[in-house]
């Protein structure tokens, strides 16, 4: 009879937790779709089609080649951008181009300068443009929702789903906010806001990642590379969020690390890994290298 029990409980237990493993795999499935729903959209990352940093004073833009701005989309002379001392950058429409602002036509629309308040997004036809800073400097970013990398998204490749993966790390306070130097694959630098860091163990090494954060209450932005970067991952970095700490816990699970921008369109500014996130283990959880990008870059050449 106990021997009975005893197994009846062994299954029992053995069946929650095949539970607990199905539904946390189902909940990654929801977030994984959920991404490439974002990711595909017609204002995602792969309908990037340029970035395009801005000279002082008058910038001609069009697909011409004889403009300042060569764009690889719209109408051969969109316009003229003049990018002010103040940093702002003011479009003047070529007359009998077609461009819209929410919906309504514009000769002439003050672009912003691509730091404060929501961006000014100019369309014409499938192509919009709007203005981003980046290292101090004014770029035009372009989207295209008819682009080649959006018609011909390969989908996104993930290890196997492993809860050894889903870590709690301590987490330890700094004293008081210090500032990292993170750079940008363009080698801009600029100065990130750290809190504090998570420290866990595995493989026998203990490690410490620094998170980007604003303010206690914000989610964690880690900005990792390990071993498998350049080899099943991408070369640069993935991205990890997490929530805040609680209780001087916070929970990493690497199965949720992604992709930054940069592994799928050239037209992005990602942020690299501080020497302190480049871990020397091999994290084989999340997203994989994209292949399409590679698929498409051997093509064109």
């Amino acid at each position: 009879m106990l021997a009975r029990i005893f197994t009846c409980a062994f299954v029992l237990l053995l069946s929650t937790a095949g539970a607990r493993a199905d539904d946390y795999a189902q909940e990654l499935a929801v977030e994984r779709a959920e991404r490439v729903k974002r990711l595909t959209a017609p204002e995602g990352w792969l309908s990037l089609i340029g970035l395009h940093f801005l000279a002082p004073g008058e910038n001609t833009v069009g697909r011409a080649p004889e403009n300042k701005v060569v764009l690889a989309a719209g109408p051969a002379r969109f316009g003229t951008m003049v990018l002010a001392e103040d940093g702002s950058v003011r479009l003047q429409v070529t007359p009998g181009v077609e461009a819209l602002v929410n919906g309504e036509p514009v000769l002439s629309v003050n672009l912003g300068d691509g730091r404060t308040g929501r961006p000014v997004s100019v369309v014409c036809g499938t192509m919009s443009i709007h203005v981003i800073e980046r290292g101090g400097q004014r770029a035009l970013r372009v989207r295209d929702s008819a682009s080649e990398r959006r018609s011909r998204f390969a989908g996104i490749d993930y290890f196997p789903v492993d809860p050894a993966w889903r870590i709690e790390a301590a987490w330890e306070d700094f004293d008081r906010p210090r500032e990292v130097p993170i750079k940008n694959i363009l080698g801009q630098e600029s100065k990130a806001l750290v809190l504090g860091r998570a420290v866990f163990t595995r493989d026998g090494h203990t490690l410490a990642l620094l998170p980007l954060q604003e303010s206690p209450d914000e989610p964690l932005f880690f900005i990792i590379s390990d071993l498998t970067s350049g080899v099943e991952t991408y070369g640069a970095a993935r991205f990890l969020y997490a929530d805040p700490p609680k209780g001087g816990k916070v929970v990493l699970d690497f199965n949720r690390a992604i992709n930054p921008p940069c592994a799928f369109t050239p037209f992005a500014t990602c942020p690299l890994p501080p020497k302190e996130n480049q871990l020397p283990v091999a994290v084989t959880a999340g997203e994989k290298d994209y292949r399409g990008e590679h698929k498409q870059g051997a093509s064109s050449k």
